[in-house]
């Protein structure tokens, strides 16, 4: 699945959201504007305004109010890649230097800031106070999760955490994306829920698939070691179904007891996950909530947008980074 088959609707709105989003530092420090432009130049599918212009042009919102959401939500996941960079230590991000890999790390938590900042300002200019809540409270999902992973997660085999843990890191944004755009469209509340709904299972798949790809892609296009995420204590999906199946295996028993800083057994245990039909299950996953977000697309009216919505879900389980 071509990315361009779902963008190709979009593709001269997202130039205005990216314009949009670069005159957030007109005003501000050069070194801020080097900053913002070496973080937009360094691409990314741009999937997230993307799904917000397709849901709101398939419904019938304003252009004008479609931009600077697209341009909120993504200068906030630009933000918390800003911080979850430095935070992990990681000096590429798709193949760029990251931020903290040129500047210290005060700089880099000040330009994170900075670009929450912005983010809000174009929330609020939407002028739609519910959608200016909804924006808070999931900036204060994404944080509260990251600090749930940072205290409570290392080590941890367990289901329920693993699907909050990828609900507040990944679907919260996809879910608000979508919702967001469908509170400025003219539309009822169901017709709300669904896309909210829409972008909450493409989100949890979005998330699924990329903790597949770090036990089976190709670590240069991943841009990270394979298994990275073990190595750093996380244990995924793939990760929850070879426990569940192998629960006597004594690198697992090791886990929560900080096994997991044993880069041999780790090591050792990624190649076992990666021999087994965990990653298969674990994408079986995936396709459920994609046929999940297909279904809420049936009653949709018949349009481009809705055709590349569905060409976007697809895209999410049939990517290879």
């Amino acid at each position: 699945m071509n990315a361009v088959t779902f963008l190709s609707p979009v593709t001269e709105e997202i130039k205005l959201v990216e314009a949009r989003m670069r005159a957030q530092a007109d005003e501000a420090h050069p070194d801020l504007r080097a900053a913002l432009e070496h973080l937009l130049s360094a691409g990314g599918k741009r999937v997230r305004p993307t799904l917000g212009l397709l849901v709101g042009n398939m419904l019938g919102a304003p252009l004008e109010k479609l931009v600077t959401l697209g341009a909120a939500v993504e200068l906030l996941h630009t933000a918390t890649l800003v911080h979850d960079d430095l935070i992990d230590g990681s000096l590429l991000r798709r193949g760029t230097p990251t931020l903290n890999a040129r500047w210290s790390p005060p700089a880099t938590v000040l330009t994170g800031d900075f670009l929450f900042a912005r983010a809000a300002k174009l929330a609020a200019e939407t002028d739609h106070l519910p959608l200016m809540k909804l924006f808070s409270d999931t900036l204060a999902i994404i944080v509260n999760g990251e600090l749930t992973q940072m205290f409570t997660s290392r080590g941890l085999v367990n289901r329920e955490n693993y699907y909050r843990r990828i609900y507040a890191k990944t679907a919260s944004l996809f879910e608000m994306t979508s919702r967001a755009a469908a509170m400025v469209s003219p539309v009822d509340e169901d017709t709300i829920e669904s896309m909210r709904d829409f972008g909450y299972q493409i989100g949890m798949a979005f998330q699924i698939v990329d903790d597949i790809l770090d036990f089976t892609g190709d670590q240069n296009a991943v841009g990270k070691p394979l298994g990275s995420d073990l190595l750093n204590g996380l244990v995924t999906l793939p990760g929850i179904y070879y426990a569940e199946v192998n629960p006597s295996d004594p690198d697992v028993l090791s886990l929560p007891q900080g096994g997991w800083t044993n880069n041999e057994n780790m090591t050792r245990l990624v190649e076992k996950i990666r021999a087994s039909s965990c990653t298969k299950k674990a994408m079986l996953e995936a396709d459920g909530h994609i046929d999940r977000a297909l279904a809420r697309l049936e009653d949709m009216p018949a349009s481009a947008e809705r055709d590349a919505l569905e060409n976007l879900a697809k895209y999410i389980v049939d990517r290879k980074v």
